[in-house]
Order: structure tokens, then sequence, then C-alpha cells
């Protein structure tokens, strides 16, 4: 696939009870990284498939929810590409340093997607 799902993120309400539940439901490896001054994310690491993470909803009073990334040669024309066929721009591109760069979309739908572009060696 040209562009594949390649990371799945928790955004909750509430870290420690969704790092509890889907730590007994699945047997996930759950690794605590700090993010710098805004706080903690936790990597999930399943052993195999796709891995992900979750993290305090960076929006307050949202309801807590999924979302999927899609890896993109380049985030910044991927998401202006989008922009162009109706998407609305949810984040702009933003570096996550020492990992890559993301974008978060909306499509014409209503439904948010990521775009991911890891920095490469």
């Amino acid at each position: 696939m040209a562009n594949p799902f390649v990371h799945v993120e928790l955004n909750t309400t509430d870290v420690d009870k969704a790092k509890k539940f889907y730590g007994q439901l699945f047997d996930w490896k759950l690794e605590d990284v700090a993010m710098g001054p805004s706080g903690q994310y936790t990597m999930i690491k399943p052993g195999t498939g796709t891995g992900g993470g979750i993290l305090k909803h960076p929006m307050p009073g949202e309801p807590s929810s999924w979302l999927a990334y899609v890896a993109v040669e380049d985030v910044a024309a991927s998401t202006q590409k989008a922009k162009s066929l109706g998407a609305k721009i949810l984040r702009d591109v933003t570096e996550v340093p020492g990992a890559g760069w993301l974008s978060i979309i909306s499509d014409p739908t209503g439904a948010a997607l990521g775009l991911w572009k890891p920095k490469t060696a």
C-alpha cells in the first residue's frame, strides 16, 4: 500500500484508566515517555502490527477518541492537497522532535485523520 496506516493514538480524558483497560484487555506493552513541557505520552507496543500511543486529550471537553495516522512523503504538501479537496486543517504541520512531522485533518465528511512523515536518520 502506498500510504499505509502507521500509528493509532488514543486521545483520552483519563490516561490511567485507559492504560489499565487496554493493557489488561490486549496485554499490550505500554511505555511512558516524556513529551516535553506538554506532559507524558504512553507508547503502545503490541509486539506485531501497527503500534500507537495514549495521551491526555489535547482539546478539553472533547470525548475520548482514537485517531489513525497515514504515512506520507511530504506532510505539508499532503496537508495542502487535503485542504484543496475539502478537508479542514485541525492541526497544521507540527514537528515532533526527534521523531518526524504530523498534521491532523478533518475530511469532508467530518472524520479526523493524522498525516505522518517519520524523520529519517
